[in-house]
């Protein structure tokens, strides 16, 4: 059975659990520098993964094997037919461990063990996909494999699946190794140690860092100080890690997640510098009447944004009061299709507000319109509890059933950007780090 904190006892020897980072990249000289980053931070084995392996074949092995002789190269194949054939090719490229699916037929992994004794190489077999993984993972070990990678997919975890809890039905019903897999950062990374893991896999959390060796160093000690960590700080609600993470991310990498969508048109911020995350209070108004914006005021709290459509550029439904009456009560922001007034206020005020234009008139409070029903606003449709997200550079809604998918999407946006920064602080062209004129269409 898999020793307690992932340990394991080789004739009386006490091994540590091994970090492994995946190298989940396209281009293959940005793959080996950070690998080199990365093994600086602790990385006992590199993984060529799948992405790389497809864009560069074989030669993304032999590049990561000879920048790195003395540590154990993973070849992420996910191969799930000619076992033995892909396990050559990975092994005579200088792979010491290569990965292929559960899903493989039985006949595919017996073949892949068979090559993998053959050159001398070992087999981790992944469960991405396994509809019983409990089950597969005995059926796995009888054959003979070497190691099980329990991995929920990126997909998976967008929508609030987590390894380790797969891990915890797995770690104790095999005898083999188990790495763990999937979107794991410091603290996931001690409790899967805790939980039986005796690998690590660790991707974006470290590749995509503007320091690599310093995140790879992070999530080791938190390895190594699994015991310590016992009594880790409980685990979030879905709901709350989305709204923590939507306060992390911006606007722009909110709607890359959405491949270009959910940002309103024409609605800017009129103080600078100021965010706002809450779920809609929808206001549907009309020219000159401001009574629904105001009356919203008394239903919203420190978790919602009010956001309303005016039907006017010229006649305000929003003012220093309104404002005032809003700040005071705590709540989160307003949103508005239409004009403020009242800027030397509201700016004094310093409250997140947002507005298509600015005028000086206002109409009467007739109580004309309607609070919380779908509205249109900055031509995109909010309804109530869809989550709106301000900062300087605009306002994006996303639907409230998808937002913590898109929370999740959109943090791996800005892992990756801040990976491009960092490499063009270095020296290199926007350009140059995409490479794009590779991935030009033909």
């Amino acid at each position: 059975m898999v020793c307690s904190l992932s340990t394991r006892l080789y004739g009386g020897d006490l091994i540590k659990p091994i970090l492994q980072v995946a190298l989940d990249l396209l281009e293959l000289d940005r793959a080996v520098q950070i690998a080199l980053e990365a093994a600086d931070g602790g990385a006992d084995w590199i993984e060529a993964g799948t992405p790389l392996i497809k864009s560069e074949g074989m030669d993304a092995v032999r590049e990561l094997k000879k920048a790195l002789p003395d540590k154990k190269i993973v070849a992420d194949m996910k191969t799930v037919d000619t076992g033995a054939m892909e396990v050559e090719m990975a092994a005579k490229a200088g792979a010491s461990i290569v990965a292929i699916l559960a899903s493989s037929d039985d006949s595919t992994i017996t073949d892949a063990l068979r090559g993998a004794r053959q050159y001398g190489v070992e087999i981790m077999v992944d469960l991405l996909g396994a509809p019983d993984p409990v089950a597969r993972s005995r059926e796995l070990e009888a054959l003979g494999v070497d190691y099980i990678c329990v991995h929920v997919g990126i997909d998976q975890q967008m929508m609030g699946k987590r390894t380790i809890d797969f891990l915890n039905q797995i770690a104790d019903r095999v005898d083999i190794p188990v790495a763990v897999a999937g979107g794991i950062d410091a603290d996931s990374a001690a409790e899967a140690v805790a939980s039986g893991a005796s690998i690590v896999i660790v991707g974006g959390n470290i590749t995509r860092s503007p320091d690599v060796t310093g995140s790879g160093l992070k999530i080791r000690e938190a390895m190594d100080s699994a015991l310590d960590r016992r009594d880790m700080v409980a685990k979030k609600s879905m709901e709350e890690e989305m709204i923590e993470i939507f306060r992390e991310v911006s606007t722009p990498n909110i709607s890359d997640a959405m491949h270009r969508k959910g940002a309103m048109r024409d609605i800017l911020p009129i103080n600078l510098g100021k965010k706002i995350v809450g779920k809609a209070i929808t206001v549907q108004t009309f020219e000159g009447d401001w009574a629904k914006s105001v009356e919203a005021i008394d239903l919203a709290g420190p978790d919602d944004v009010i956001v309303i459509y005016n039907g006017s550029r010229y006649i305000s439904c929003w003012g220093g009061l309104a404002t005032q009456s809003c700040k005071m009560k705590g709540v989160a922001g307003v949103v508005i299709d239409g004009a403020v007034r009242d800027l030397d206020e509201v700016r004094e005020l310093d409250y997140p507000i947002f507005a298509s234009a600015i005028t000086p008139s206002a109409g009467e409070p007739k109580g004309m319109g309607e609070i919380n029903a779908e509205i249109t606003c900055g031509g995109r449709s909010v309804r109530p509890g869809d989550i709106i997200v301000g900062d300087d550079s605009g306002v994006v809604v996303i639907p409230r059933e998808r937002g913590y998918e898109i929370a999740r999407r959109a943090k791996e946006v800005e892992k990756t950007e801040s990976r491009l920064r960092e490499e063009i602080k270095r020296g290199k062209t926007l350009s140059e780090v995409a490479n794009l004129k590779k991935w030009e269409k033909k």
